[in-house]
């Protein structure tokens, strides 16, 4: 059973930023592949960036060049910078991986931008 606990979400002005942390219950090491997701009121959830075990990455459009997802396996922790962030960015934040076909989330964090 794996465990995942976000934090690192708040209240920020737009064009702040934010650095949200993802700790699993276990290694990850042997995981694949890490992702962080969001979901605004009323949208379905969407992908925001995916690393990978061999440290590959990518991002959704929207965030390019603004977000940096990065994984440290001593922590057993995944995070994601954002920075310049926008009101378009306010959603919970989750942390994701699967495997053999099952989905694993953590609680969510909530990120809100306003002025």
């Amino acid at each position: 059973q794996v465990q995942f606990v976000e934090s690192g979400g708040g209240l920020v002005q737009p064009g702040g930023s934010l650095r949200l942390s993802c700790t699993s219950s276990g290694s990850i090491s042997g995981f694949y592949a890490l992702g962080w997701y969001r979901q605004a009121p009323g949208n379905q959830r969407e992908r925001v960036a995916r690393i990978t075990s061999y440290g590959n990455t990518n991002y959704a459009d929207s965030v390019k060049g603004r977000f940096t997802i990065s994984r440290d396996n001593a922590k057993n922790t995944v995070y994601l910078q954002m920075n310049s962030l926008k009101p378009e960015d306010t959603a919970i934040y989750y942390c994701n991986t699967a495997i053999d076909a099952t989905q694993y989330w953590g609680q969510g964090t909530q990120v809100t931008v306003s002025s």
